[in-house]
């Protein structure tokens, strides 16, 4: 089931989300509808405030970037092919490496995409669907992605990244979201 991609402005975003146990009610369905509604917005993470679940869960399909490079630039990550991956109640252990910066955008800030600077390591404490514990350090654009999701189940949303001018220039645009003055080929739900 399509789920609606809460815009920018709602609280849920800025929430710190919490874990959960296998216990959760409906985990499974809650994860096959957020695999729908990412891939039906063209996403490549979803994190579970972005659907209006308080909880510290997010999927990452990082592959799609890998499968959509132009042949001059598939040498240009070192962390082919990518993944395709849930992860629940994520922690982040090290970030590590050096920071870069790579052009972002979040499914809840349609139309608006910056460069955002991030470590190009990071090492993940966290548990699978099945709930198996594990820790893996990711790297490169898949990192990138992690870290873009992680925001999410910590209250952080990309501009956060962005300096204050930049932010004040974005003001409008972000208001118009807010008060769902934006047009897109998903659901969304706008704050009340």
């Amino acid at each position: 089931m399509l789920l609606p991609i809460v815009a920018y402005g709602d609280p849920i975003l800025r929430t710190v989300c919490k874990d959960i146990d296998s216990g959760y009610p409906n985990l499974k369905v809650l994860i096959e509808d957020m695999w729908e509604t990412m891939y039906y917005s063209n996403g490549v993470g979803l994190a579970a405030p972005q659907v209006n679940y308080d909880i510290r869960l997010f999927l990452v399909d990082s592959t799609q970037i890998f499968n959509n490079l132009d042949e001059d630039e598939k040498d240009k990550y070192s962390d082919g092919p990518g993944i395709r991956q849930v992860f629940i109640n994520a922690h982040i252990k090290e970030l590590d490496g050096q920071e870069w910066a790579y052009n972002e955008g979040c499914l809840s800030i349609p139309k608006i995409r910056e460069d955002i600077v991030r470590n190009e390591k990071v090492t993940l404490e966290y548990v699978d669907e099945n709930f198996q514990p594990t820790t893996t350090t990711f790297f490169g654009v898949t990192a990138r992605v992690i870290l873009h999701e992680y925001d999410h189940i910590e209250g952080k949303l990309f501009i956060d990244y962005l300096k204050p001018l930049k932010r004040k220039l974005l003001r409008g645009k972000l208001d118009d979201i807010s008060r769902g003055k934006v047009s897109v080929d998903y659901k969304m739900s706008f704050p009340k």
